[in-house]
């Protein structure tokens, strides 16, 4: 199974552009041979925190909103699979997976937000993130949760045989962390872990890019540098007992 990350500038508060760009993505992604893309951490909106808070309404997205048709309608067309983080109703971070029939295949909620994140409103989810494509059992996390050795652990626990995580990393010590966390996730989990970050400004951040792919000894599969792109990689995780 080949699966990719998408990494792209988002444009603050501009989801129409922001969903015609990762629609785009999954007609590339299917373009070559991928069976899934991920995006990065509310690559909807753009992480733009203090925004969505002020403009829930207008900001945040259910699974089935209208909004995120152009997604859909590009997963149907090229039969491939999206995982799409945006703000959610409540004022969740949410990550809404497709499958490549456009339905809704899972719907996983940040569990560890940040203190900035507590800060604006947002709020942590419960329930862990799963979801099979392919045969292939998947986890989800978001950024943060990645920091949390027990959010792994659980998925490997749970025959996962993925880890995929929508994230927002910026440059100087974000580098530093992207760089350790997500080998060691893989290697000390047995799984293969992707990474989907953003590039450029993000919120806050000037995002460092460096989306990747890990093999289940925590070995780089593939990785994108600072630009706009799509990273991809084959898997051939060990099956679970």
């Amino acid at each position: 199974m080949i699966i990719a990350a998408a990494q792209f500038t988002a444009r603050p508060c501009d989801i129409g552009a922001n969903t015609a760009r990762m629609a785009g993505f999954v007609t590339e992604a299917g373009e070559q041979s991928a069976s899934l893309v991920v995006f990065g951490e509310l690559a909807v909106t753009g992480y733009e925190l203090e925004a969505v808070a002020a403009d829930p309404g207008r900001l945040t997205l259910g699974p089935d909103d209208p909004r995120l048709a152009p997604v859909r309608d590009a997963c149907r067309a090229a039969g491939v699979a999206a995982v799409v983080n945006c703000p959610g109703p409540g004022l969740t971070i949410s990550s809404y997976v497709y499958g490549p029939d456009g339905a809704l295949l899972a719907h996983y909620d940040k569990q560890h937000v940040t203190e900035t994140e507590l800060a604006a409103g947002f709020v942590a989810g419960k329930v862990d993130g799963r979801f099979v494509l392919d045969g292939v059992r998947f986890g989800l996390a978001t950024c943060y949760d990645a920091h949390f050795p027990d959010l792994a652990e659980r998925a490997a626990a749970d025959k996962c045989r993925v880890l995929l995580a929508s994230s927002l990393y910026g440059k100087g010590g974000g580098v530093t962390e992207r760089m350790t966390v997500f080998p060691a996730l893989a290697a000390d989990n047995g799984l293969s872990v992707l990474l989907a970050n953003h590039t450029g400004p993000a919120g806050p951040y000037d995002a460092c890019g460096l989306s990747g792919v890990w093999g289940p000894d925590g070995a780089v599969l593939a990785e994108l540098g600072g630009g706009e792109g799509l990273v991809r990689a084959g898997i051939r995780p060990a099956p679970r007992a």
